[in-house]
C-alpha cells in the first residue's frame, strides 16, 4: 500500500516558479524512482520528469529542460520538482509518481511511459497565467 501526495501548486504569472513537493509513505521510498507527469484539460498525460531511485539520474521533456528539477530527499520520503520560468502553456494538473519496480537501471525510454509507475498521486494544480 502506498500513498503519495503532492503539494505546492498555485496560480502564478508566466515567468515564476513554484515548488512541488510530493510525499510518499507506505514502502520503501529509497528503493524507488519517481516520476513527475501532468494533464491539461482536454489532453493526455504525459511525462515532465523522472529521479533514479539514487537521484543519479533525471530526465525531462523537451520542453521543460532547464526550466523545471526533480530532485528528492530520502530522509523525507519526498521528492520535489522546482518549476521554473513558466509559461501558459505549463498550465496543468501535476501528478507524481512511483515506479513499480525497485532500483531500476534502463534506458531513458523506460521512465518515459506511465506504465512504468504503479502508484500516483491525487495531482496538485498550475496554473501560469500570461
Amino acid at each position: 500500500q502506498v500513498h503519495l501526495v503532492e503539494s505546492g501548486g498555485g496560480l502564478v504569472q508566466a515567468g515564476g516558479s513554484l515548488r512541488l513537493s510530493c510525499a510518499a509513505s507506505g514502502r520503501t521510498f529509497s528503493n524507488f524512482g519517481m516520476g513527475w507527469f501532468r494533464q491539461a484539460p482536454g489532453k493526455e498525460r504525459e511525462f515532465v520528469a523522472h529521479i533514479r531511485w539514487n537521484g543519479e539520474w533525471t530526465y525531462y521533456r523537451d520542453s521543460v529542460k532547464g526550466r523545471f528539477f526533480a530532485s528528492r530527499d530520502n530522509a523525507r520520503n519526498t521528492v520535489y520538482l522546482q518549476i521554473n520560468s513558466l509559461r501558459p502553456e505549463d498550465t496543468a494538473d501535476y501528478y507524481c509518481a512511483m515506479e513499480a519496480t525497485p532500483f531500476t537501471d534502463f534506458n531513458d525510454w523506460y521512465y518515459y511511459k506511465s506504465t512504468s509507475y504503479s502508484d500516483w498521486g491525487q495531482g496538485t494544480q498550475v496554473t501560469v497565467s500570461s
